[in-house]
Order: structure tokens, then sequence, then C-alpha cells
């Protein structure tokens, strides 16, 4: 089992890596610049290509999009906003998902046709969820509410090449994006994070799921 995390270099990729590689899998983590991990900028084209093209015909079972950024924590509806933030938090926590797994769908396939169950996981967050408008936050919530609906798609167009798709929620963790007043600390929460990923099969395919098992509101 070969398992490729964006954003592995802290917070809840590292933990993700480290609780495979505990078990024995083998991790390909990557980072836009961290020694020992494979360069990737998941806003950059470029990067993601190059990427695709240093593992091509490598099969990968499981790819984790996680990486994210979080940019409009103290802005206001006033003055905040900007439009550059906009596009910043959307190149990553969007049009970096898509990038990345339409660059690395050739290592899931190779992945199935070795006879693993390929899935992708992407990391989202409770924060996007059309179901639970709380005001504020506007660009992250965007962005993760585009996250959540890019996931349910991609899910309907690869089911029948037997590539699940998760989504998740992570929790509110102490990391250096969730904060010091966070609920969860990284050991509580990515353990749990971990199973829901490695439980996911093509009968689940497009589930929004919590840390912990719930099923989360789209």
């Amino acid at each position: 089992m070969s398992i490729l995390i964006t954003g592995a270099n802290r917070g809840i990729g590292s933990a993700l890596a480290t609780e495979w590689q505990s078990a024995g899998a083998e991790v390909i983590p990557t980072a836009r610049n961290s020694p020992g991990m494979e360069p990737l900028d998941v806003a950059d084209p470029t990067s993601i290509k190059a990427l695709a093209q240093r593992l091509e015909g490598r099969p990968i079972s499981t790819l984790i999009c996680n990486a994210g950024v979080s940019l409009d924590k103290f802005d206001d509806l006033e003055t905040g906003y900007a439009p550059q933030l906009w596009a910043q938090s959307f190149a990553v926590n969007v049009t970096g998902v898509f990038l990345v797994v339409q660059a690395l769908l050739p290592n899931l396939r190779a992945s199935r046709d070795a006879g693993e169950a390929p899935k992708i996981a992407i990391i989202a967050s409770q924060m996007g969820s059309q179901s639970t408008p709380a005001g504020n936050r506007f660009i992250y919530r965007s962005s993760k509410a585009a996250a959540i609906n890019l996931g349910r798609n991609l899910a309907v167009s690869l089911e029948r090449e037997g590539i699940a798709v998760g989504i998740y929620h992570p929790g509110w963790v102490a990391t250096d994006m969730g904060g010091d007043s966070a609920d969860l600390t990284l050991e509580e929460a990515v353990p749990g994070l971990r199973n829901q990923i490695d439980k996911l099969t093509i009968s689940g395919t497009g589930c929004f799921k919590s840390w912990d098992g719930s099923d989360c509101a789209f």
C-alpha cells in the first residue's frame, strides 16, 4: 500500500504520515519545501506536473488531499477579504485538489490494476457545510464548500473506475491552522481520521465523514 499525502510537513498531514508509517505503509509525503519530502506546491500547476512525472508508473493506493490554507481568520466584512486572499485560498483549497487528483489518476489506476482498491481522501471541514452557516470566514467557508462539492462530483465520475472518494472533517484540531483553543489534539483526532480513511470502500464513495465516524451534513 502506497499513500501520498499533500501538506505532510506539519499538523494533520504530518501526523497522518506518522500514523501510516508506524503501521508499515509506504508513505510519500509532499510539501512545498521540506527536506526528505517530495516537493509539491499544490497552487502551482507546474509543480504538480513535475511530481506526476517523477512518480510516473508508480502505483498509489491512497491519495490524501490535505494541503490547505486559512487566510481570513481576522478579516472583517467592512474592509477585509481582499481579492488576492480569495484567489490564493481557492488555488490551494480547491483548484489544487482537483489538479493533484487529475495528475495522479494514472497512479491510482495502476494501483487498481495491481489488485488494490484505490481511494482519494479530501480533507475538508464542516465550516464548508451548507447546512450549518455561521457567518464570517467567508473565504475559508466558501473554499471548503467548493472542496466538498468537488469531492462529491469526483466520486460520481470515478465510481465506474473503482476509485473511491471520501470527504473528511478532521475536527477542530490544535495545529498552526486550528489554533491553541481548538477542541482536539492531534493525538485525539488523527487516529480516528486515519481509521475512517482506511475504512473507505467504493460502496461508501461520496461520503462526508467526521474524524469520529459520524456523518457530516452537506
